[in-house]
């Protein structure tokens, strides 16, 4: 892991730590089916956070599409039936729709991937 750390100059240096085995490990999902409410999105970090959260994501999740990917493939492979209500998709601005286009063909990849997860609309 890196952070930053600004001396008493106002030099700022990197320092790389050892990282921590619990950054690395998905956190238990505890609950199905699985709720992801767009309402409570304001900014885009939020959007992130909630999926980070809502798929038990490592603290290590990049918070991007790609990132989102590399998670949830195969997430849900041999884990039994689940399913992911997307709730008030629609209710979100027009060009963050438009922006979580991406996000959504994940949502299919991952179902067609690991076809025992089920995304669908509750608006």
């Amino acid at each position: 892991m890196v952070r930053e750390i600004t001396d008493e100059n106002g030099i700022t240096y990197l320092v790389f730590e050892e990282d921590n085995e619990e950054d690395l490990e998905f956190k238990e999902i505890t609950e199905n089916p699985i709720v992801l409410d767009f309402s409570k999105c304001r900014y885009w970090l939020e959007l992130h956070d909630m999926l980070k959260e809502k798929f038990g994501l490592p603290e290590y999740y990049g918070k991007n599409w790609d990132a989102l990917w590399d998670c949830l493939d195969y997430l849900f492979l041999d884990r039994g039936y689940w399913e992911v209500h997307i709730k008030n998709y629609h209710t979100m601005p027009l060009d963050w729709q438009e922006s979580c286009k991406t996000m959504l063909q994940i949502f299919d990849d991952v179902h067609k991937n690991t076809p025992n997860v089920v995304f669908k609309f509750i608006d």
